[in-house]
């Protein structure tokens, strides 16, 4: 079991660490990679076609601007791939987001929200978990710790009241 988690820059590192990071809390092997699909087209193809020999099962790519990695990996492979659009200078992630969501047909990419690189995580263990009952227990563990959260937050500001709530 392993998540592949692909960006076409170093500069998405700043965003898909979110992604890495919920990897590791929940003990997932992943692989990662710096691949253009514009300026290194060659490296994207081979890293892809060769994932599920080296035991990838969700992609998870990356990706700002045109955003066209996410599009390209799926094109490469079936395994599932799930594109994390990043926020840009010029039209603040929506071209990024645009272009992942709006694929072709037969050409599948799941996507998260904008800079949604946690969220892009928790989707490949949601899936890993359909085939791994251990993944599935963490992520129900973890539903459940969030909703003890929001519980104990909420029995708190009704104890308080919104004023003392915000004072901290």
């Amino acid at each position: 079991m392993k998540v592949g988690v692909i960006m076409g820059s170093d500069s998405d590192l700043a965003v898909m660490k979110d992604a890495l990071e919920t990897l590791e809390k929940f003990d997932i092997p992943f692989e990662t990679i710096i691949a253009s699909a514009h300026r290194t087209p060659e490296k994207v193809h081979e890293w892809v076609t060769t994932a599920e020999k080296r035991g990838i099962e969700v992609i998870i790519a990356g990706a700002g601007m045109a955003a066209h990695l996410p599009g390209v990996v799926a094109s490469l492979t079936t395994l599932p791939v799930i594109g994390v659009p990043i926020k840009g200078k010029a039209l603040e992630g929506l071209d990024a987001l645009f272009s992942i969501v709006q694929m072709p047909p037969g050409i599948p990419v799941a996507t998260v929200a904008i800079n949604g690189a946690k969220n892009a995580a928790l989707l490949a263990l949601q899936i890993l978990g359909i085939k791994y009952p251990e993944v599935k227990q963490k992520l129900l563990d973890y539903k459940q710790k969030m909703k003890e959260e929001v519980l104990k937050k909420a029995e708190k500001l009704e104890t308080l009241g919104y004023k003392k709530y915000l004072e901290g």
